[in-house]
């Protein structure tokens, strides 16, 4: 009976923590549109966040063509690994891994490196907007 008590204690806690951690990143997520609102975007498009996931595009270093889906799979709930080094890329389905979206500077630093990397830019606050709800919705 004590060990049903404590195995019940842990599980409580462990789906205590897995939820904060998921609030955590919803509450992240949703500072983040509304700072890409505030810079002009009026309307975030899961959808196409998913069609910009697939777009290939010319690598300004290779002259190869990429996507972010090379990198990162299809299957934004699936662990992915780096064309070049590759290096494992956790899941981005904040389903799979909601933890991936709980430090908006990390979130920031993320999009400028692998917009810079796979379209030779930064992405804009509406694309951004787009990609993180697509993350959301799978």
């Amino acid at each position: 009976m004590k060990s049903f008590m404590i195995l019940s204690v842990f599980i409580i806690f462990i789906s205590f923590a897995i939820s904060q951690t998921a609030f955590a990143g919803n509450n992240t997520v949703t500072m983040l549109l509304d700072k890409y609102h505030s810079e002009g975007v009026s309307q975030f498009d899961a959808n196409k966040g998913k069609t910009m996931w697939q777009e290939q595009h010319i690598q300004k270093k290779t002259g190869k063509p990429v996507s972010c889906a090379a990198c990162h799979t299809s299957d934004i709930r699936k662990t992915g690994s780096h064309i070049r080094t590759g290096k494992l890329i956790e899941a981005m389905a904040a389903s799979t891994n909601p933890s991936r979206f709980h430090d908006a500077k990390n979130i920031e630093k993320w999009f400028k490196r692998n917009c810079k990397w796979t379209w030779g830019r930064q992405c804009t606050p509406q694309e951004k907007g787009d990609f993180l709800l697509f993350f959301q919705s799978q």
